[in-house]
């Protein structure tokens, strides 16, 4: 009898431990399920934070600039900001990215163009990418007028004085480029020279104006630009490098607290590219009257590996 009852006791200890066994198995397998599914969490919530949503980013009336600026702050968007892009000139531009009233400009032209306003805001803005490695900036003429070659050529030039007017058609005052071409004058000794004062649409309307009489002509000009494009010009040479030798670079510059105001922002700037042929198909078209902010669209819906690329690890 007590044999009995010792294989009844032994099969329910059996019993007891299969059970436990499974309940265990149970709680385990739970366990892996819970971790499984924090880890799928994290993984889809992995990234670099948003941060505060509100951008501005201000840009000069260049032809480079503007589709620059349009093109990047719809890059912006797609992650998740709203970007009002402000048309200012230069001096308010650096200005205001350097107090914090807007946070980023992808108009810096340095080292020379732009000097002084990096001199003077640089301790407050950072420089994070350059996005064209080669901007050269020149007085620039009709290929047709083939006795001026370089800025020298200018000096004392009665026949090509009296054909201008002795005037070089410059853009807005506060450009990097007008200033350029001030210490020109005095650098070449080009007394008899003044450099006007209008906007850069007007000054290229002027060109292209002479340039269908093929009258003489002298205005700044630089590359990228869509003119060089749609005109046959030439940039003089400038022996003296008053505009920067082989040319700038283009760079984003932002305010030194985006980085911790809006990282991803931060990130999707430093991994923003650009070259010549991206710059001149969206001028040329801008340059055609199509909106800024429709070319971007368009360029951006065309190239889904580019918005992948300057999207990479942003949540």
């Amino acid at each position: 009898m007590s044999k009995k009852f010792r294989i009844i006791g032994l099969a329910m200890i059996v019993a007891l431990a299969v059970v436990l066994a499974a309940c265990g198995g149970g709680n385990e397998e739970s366990s892996d399920s819970s971790n499984s599914g924090s880890e799928g969490d994290s993984g889809s919530s992995s990234g670099v934070e948003l941060g505060e949503k509100e951008l501005t980013m201000p840009y000069v009336a260049w032809a480079g600039a503007i589709a620059r600026t349009h093109l990047i702050a719809q890059v912006l968007e797609e992650a998740g900001y709203e970007v009002e892009t402000p048309q200012v000139e230069a001096g308010p531009m650096w200005s205001s990215v350097a107090d914090g009233s807007a946070d980023i400009t992808a108009s810096a032209w340095l080292p020379t163009t732009h000097q002084s306003y990096w001199k003077k805001y640089k301790d407050s803005v950072e420089s994070i990418n350059t996005i064209i490695d080669k901007a050269p900036l020149a007085l620039t003429v009709p290929s047709y007028m083939k006795d001026i070659n370089s800025v020298e050529d200018l000096k004392g030039n009665k026949e090509l004085g009296e054909a201008t007017d002795w005037k070089i058609i410059g853009i807005d005052p506060g450009a990097g480029i007008m200033q350029n071409t001030q210490k020109a004058l005095k650098e070449y000794g080009l007394d008899k020279w003044t450099l006007t004062q209008s906007s850069g649409s007007a000054m290229l309307s002027q060109l292209q104006k002479k340039m269908e009489d093929e009258e003489k002509i002298v205005v700044p000009l630089w590359k990228p630009h869509w003119a060089f494009a749609k005109m046959d010009l030439k940039m003089l040479k400038d022996p003296k490098g008053i505009y920067g030798g082989d040319g700038d670079h283009i760079d984003i510059v932002v305010n030194k607290g985006l980085k911790d105001k809006a990282p991803a922002a931060y990130q999707i700037l430093k991994q923003y590219t650009a070259d010549y042929k991206q710059l001149n198909a969206l001028m040329g078209k801008i340059h055609d009257g199509a909106d800024p902010a429709e070319v971007a669209s368009k360029y951006l819906e065309e190239h889904p590996d580019k918005v992948d690329k300057w999207l990479k690890g942003v949540k």
